[in-house]
């Protein structure tokens, strides 16, 4: 089983220099991917109002300090930029990075922040539709003309021209999120809350996910499966606990029973979120 962590999201403000020793001391201590939040703004949750940095600029960024691990969104929101700008970015930070971007997409969920910023909020799902036609074709190496309801390009390509085309992971749950997706990506991730953040709970739901891709035309063996994991390091929490968290001595174990439930990926959300808390976990579970 593959095993990476998500930098810090909105827990606390991060500046420059512990993203970097955070991200150094990942790769350092084994870990195969770091991940970064796609968000604009939280607010209205009880919570003081907090956002990530940009997300594209921050995986580009890190494609510098950096050699080996895999980079990628959790999850890019096709919602916050127009799908061939979208596209731009993705391949100009795996050419930064030396190919080692996972393009992980979604439709965006949080409403607060797609209307403080201006975002259209109806047919979320028919947007992301057109987005992932032309985001998927672009990266592809196609020239796309395309007329959307929502989005239209004319003999956009994209140049330069990228080296390859980069591995596509959605990062959804809803059956027409999944029918639109699965005929084309590499990988499907799903966040804690939606498995409930035990081994069980994520092979009931990676079995739904195999059913839909039969529905959808694709063999499931070809799906690569991938579970963000909610890990208790210290007992003061950053996070909110909607799920119980696992303890981070229980790790090994809990990964274990992950991969026999049909996980080939965990991704660690880390709480706290710190360089100690990497190099501890790293060395609890021998990455």
């Amino acid at each position: 089983m593959r095993v990476g962590v998500q930098l810090p999201e909105v827990e606390r403000v991060v500046r420059r220099d512990e993203l970097a020793a955070l991200a150094r001391a990942a790769e350092e201590c084994g870990f195969d991917s770091l991940w970064v939040g796609d968000h604009v703004l939280y607010r209205d949750d009880g919570r003081p109002e907090r956002g990530p940095w940009d997300c594209w600029a921050t995986l580009a960024w890190l494609a510098g300090v950096t050699e080996r691990v895999e980079l990628g969104p959790l999850v890019a929101c096709t919602a916050f930029h127009p799908p061939g700008i979208l596209a731009r970015q993705a391949a100009a930070v795996d050419e930064l990075s030396g190919g080692r971007l996972v393009v992980a997409l979604g439709a965006g969920w949080n409403l607060e922040e797609f209307r403080a910023f201006g975002f259209p909020t109806d047919h979320m799902v028919g947007r992301f539709e057109e987005a992932f036609t032309i985001v998927r074709r672009l990266l592809a190496g196609e020239r796309v003309t395309f007329e959307g309801r929502y989005h239209t390009t004319r003999d956009a390509v994209l140049l330069p021209p990228p080296a390859r085309a980069p591995k596509l992971m959605i990062g959804a749950n809803g059956p027409r999120m999944l029918a639109i997706a699965l005929p084309h990506v590499d990988a499907w991730n799903t966040w804690f809350t939606h498995y409930g953040n035990t081994p069980d709970g994520f092979a009931e739901h990676n079995a739904g996910i195999s059913e839909a891709a039969e529905h959808a035309g694709r063999d499931p063996a070809e799906l690569e499966r991938s579970a963000c994991v909610l890990v208790e390091v210290e007992a003061a929490a950053e996070r909110p606990r909607d799920v119980e968290a696992v303890p981070a001595g229980a790790l090994g174990e809990h990964l274990r029973a992950l991969a026999e439930a049909g996980a080939d990926e965990a991704i660690l959300v880390l709480d706290p979120i710190t360089e100690s808390s990497v190099r501890a976990v790293a060395s609890s579970i021998g990455t």
